[in-house]
């Protein structure tokens, strides 16, 4: 059916009924952001995305990505409206338990959704991260005549999403990558919860983002939908800009009383108002019911027929003139590993294990990174511009750039896959959420552990997602010295084990190193931090380095440092401080005294083991003592006897000095087993 056809005022009244009923049902919810963008959403959905309810997860689809997530009945309309497995009665069931329309959008739970989104920022700055990855595969796997990665990556976004400082993180960086095929629809309505945002949003946003670099069409009426769809064919135009479109809307548009009030923002309209809504819109349908013409405009199953058809069979030929390449593409954006990767992962460990070296686990990441980064093509590495202290950079990733006129740079016939994020810790990390979200990548990047705290709500995120990103997290506590408690990570790794579906790993060497990038790269469905030491750590001799997966395991018994006795007592200890461990071992093992250390370099990997392993590494009714630079809280969960930890912030000191000075030394250590075991007295 042609658009003229098409009755586009019935289209956007059939969103705004929508989303007052089912709010209203819920009797909680967020009427006022849909009812205001229906008409920029049927101007993009309704005649220019390109995507098919029947098939989502089509490689080439346009990527949608509704930024202010709280506008969530917008979005499932659309899917329900569109003809994707999206039933009325999931739309009734908005806000339930269990139901497929949670209360913000959520990717896995809603087919069509491409990424969760809420936290207000974090959805523009994913939709950066599709549109670079997007930009990286169509540089990488396109080739003349053969353009298989071809689409767009669309955004909205309100008023919220501009004043959280991530949107000019994500933004900035849009802009100096030259983001040509990212087009973000701002709702610009000057409403916010506490009303009109007018007091304390002064921005001049358009000339924000021209000074990023984006092109700006300002001025653009947010309910004509021939003057949104004119906008949205001018930025498709662009060849070296991404686009903000600046629509002016109302706020609860066709609300005779709510409209253009913080009242429409978050609250359900009430009966009587709906109901003057539906007269003034001329909407005289009952609650949830939808006219089938309305239902025929919206369907878009055909129209995503003819474009995937149209798109498999260009792949075809794709596939006939280029096989290889054809097969390491549907091979990435189905998330799978190279074949080999097993055999990759065992060399990776091996050649740590037979060096043996004593260095900084920063450093033993990158031995680990040249091999993976070798063999794996889809890792797409970074850092904030710490790259020679985070060391992600590797041999094999050259640095991505782009050419004046908004090509990829290609080395040796390849884009670069190390990314400069600049000074930007959150905006990397939620960019990082929307590669891995796109397909094709497994993005990994770096900062200093302290500054994870900058990232910590994108991390979240990619856990709440089930994401594969790695985040590489150097100068892991007190070690750093001289930088002082304000760069000292004291807190950091108990606070990121508490995320649930992060895979937090605090390796000992380059071994522990190696076994915890293989996981991380293993784990489709989890993301990881791998903190990381400044300082030289020694190797620690293994029986078995496939014990590392487990999380945690058996180091050292007694026998190992001559004393042919059963442990009476067992040290529990991470990353720079199982050499303090073991060292305390030694000199226990001459005073008579046996312990067992064990090594726990992923404190989450270890708790969803089987309980007969946990007994077995940490027996029931031998006292546990537990050491690590951070704080204490963290460790009673494992029935310690004591720890010895930091409980206060750093100081600016040579590393070994603080060491010394925070208690992290050899007799510390025996001491406090000594008390732990009734062997002597608490010396304050």
């Amino acid at each position: 059916m042609s658009d003229t056809t098409k009755n586009i005022t019935a289209m956007a009244n059939a969103i705004r009924a929508l989303a007052m009923d089912a709010v209203q049902q819920a009797n909680s919810g967020h009427p006022g952001a849909p009812m205001g963008m229906a008409d920029m959403a049927v101007a993009l959905w309704g005649r220019h995305l390109r995507h098919h309810p029947a098939q989502p997860q089509w490689a080439d689809r346009d990527r949608f990505v509704l930024s202010n997530g709280h506008a969530s009945m917008l979005i499932y309309a659309l899917l329900h409206l569109s003809g994707y497995e999206l039933s009325i009665d999931d739309i009734k069931q908005f806000r339930k338990l269990h139901s497929k329309t949670p209360g913000h959008p959520e990717v896995g739970i809603t087919t069509g959704v491409e990424t969760t989104t809420g936290p207000l920022g974090q959805g523009i700055a994913n939709a950066v991260g599709m549109a670079l990855a997007e930009k990286q595969l169509a540089a990488e796997f396109n080739r003349d005549g053969h353009a298989i990665v071809n689409h767009y990556t669309y955004a909205f976004l309100g008023d919220g999403c501009m004043m959280e400082g991530i949107s000019h993180e994500a933004a900035a960086l849009a802009g100096a990558w030259k983001l040509n095929k990212l087009i973000a629809l701002y709702d610009d309505n000057g409403i916010s919860i506490d009303g009109q945002v007018a007091p304390w949003f002064v921005d001049d946003t358009p000339k924000r983002f021209q000074a990023y670099g984006w092109n700006v069409i300002d001025m653009v009426d947010g309910h004509d939908v021939d003057d949104i769809d004119g906008a949205i064919a001018s930025a498709k135009l662009s060849q070296d800009k991404p686009t903000l479109i600046v629509c002016k809307t109302a706020i609860g548009k066709g609300s005779p009383n709510r409209a253009n009030t913080a009242k429409a923002h978050g609250e359900p309209l009430g009966g009587d108002e709906i109901k003057l809504t539906r007269e003034a819109l001329g909407w005289p349908h009952d609650p949830f019911v939808i006219p089938e013409e309305v239902y025929a405009d919206w369907d878009a199953k055909a129209d995503g027929d003819l474009l995937v058809t149209d798109w498999n069979q260009r792949f075809d030929a794709y596939k006939a003139a280029f096989p290889e390449l054809a097969a390491e593409f549907t091979r990435r954006m189905a998330g799978e590993l190279p074949e080999n990767f097993a055999e990759i992962a065992v060399q990776a460990v091996a050649s740590a294990h037979d060096k043996a070296e004593t260095v900084a686990s920063r450093k033993a990441s990158q031995i680990a990174l040249e091999f993976f980064t070798a063999a794996v093509p889809e890792m797409l590495g970074g850092s904030a511009d710490l790259t020679g202290s985070n060391l992600t950079n590797t041999k094999s990733t050259h640095a991505f750039r782009v050419d004046d006129e908004g090509k990829v740079v290609m080395t040796e016939g390849k884009p670069g896959r190390h990314i400069n994020y600049g000074v930007r810790e959150f905006g990397m990390a939620a960019v990082m959420n929307g590669v891995a979200l796109h397909g094709g990548f497994i993005p990994y990047a770096g900062t200093f552990l302290t500054f994870s705290d900058y990232s910590r709500n994108a991390i979240r995120m990619a856990a709440l997602m089930k994401q594969r990103v790695v985040h590489v997290f150097t100068h892991d506590s007190i070690g750093l010295g001289e930088d002082g408690p304000t760069h000292q990570s004291i807190e950091h790794a108990a606070s990121l084990r508490l995320i649930p579906g992060l895979d937090v790993w605090r390796p000992a060497d380059t071994t522990e190193t190696a076994v915890a990038w293989t996981m991380a790269l293993a784990n489709k469905n989890r993301p990881s931090a791998l903190l990381l030491s400044r300082q030289n750590l020694p190797y620690a001799p293994k029986q078995d380095a496939d014990v590392i997966t487990q999380g945690a395991y058996v180091l050292a018994e007694p026998s190992e440092v001559g004393l042919k006795k059963k442990p009476v007592a067992v040290i529990i200890a991470t990353g720079s401080e199982v050499q303090l461990a073991m060292h305390a071992q030694a000199e226990l093992a001459k005073q008579g005294v046996p312990v067992r250390v064990v090594s726990m370099p992923s404190t989450n990997v270890f708790d969803r083991q089987p309980l007969d392993y946990k007994k077995s590494v940490l027996p029931v009714g031998l006292p546990r003592i537990a050491v690590e630079a951070g704080v204490t809280d963290f460790w009673w969960k494992y029935g310690v006897a004591a720890v010895v930890g930091i409980d206060t912030y750093g100081e600016s000191a040579p590393a070994g000095d603080l060491f010394k000075h925070f208690g992290f030394t050899t007799q510390n250590v025996v001491d406090t087993v000594k008390v732990a075991l009734g062997l002597a007295k608490h010396r304050r």
